[in-house]
């Protein structure tokens, strides 16, 4: 007989950056294994979080859409780069107009 076991839940299950955290101290005394079994989590993603909040530190489980400082601070550089460029280039056409009117 064949048995069919019921397809896994599609449905995205999200955890609060708390819950990660004390996922990650739990999973450092009792390890992940054992971890992710008393909270209901996959030992990999617990794994994964394990490395996550090492290699990143207080960035890690910061959210979509919430950039790193570096990020924040590349992006905002990047921005004033480009306003920098169209002010030359305001210059260069000004500088070039009165250079004309000057003949």
């Amino acid at each position: 007989m064949n048995t069919l076991h019921p397809p896994k839940s599609s449905v995205r299950r999200t955890y609060t950056k708390e819950f990660k955290q004390e996922a990650v101290r739990l999973a450092g005394q009792i390890g992940s294994q054992k971890a992710g079994t008393d909270l209901g989590v996959d030992p990999s993603t617990i794994r994964y979080w394990v490395r996550a909040a090492a290699s990143e530190g207080t960035d890690a489980f910061r959210g979509h859409g919430n950039p790193t400082a570096v990020e924040a601070e590349l992006a905002r550089l990047r921005r004033e780069i480009n306003i920098l460029k169209q002010e030359r280039e305001i210059l260069k056409k000004a500088a070039e107009f009165f250079a004309r009117e000057s003949r």
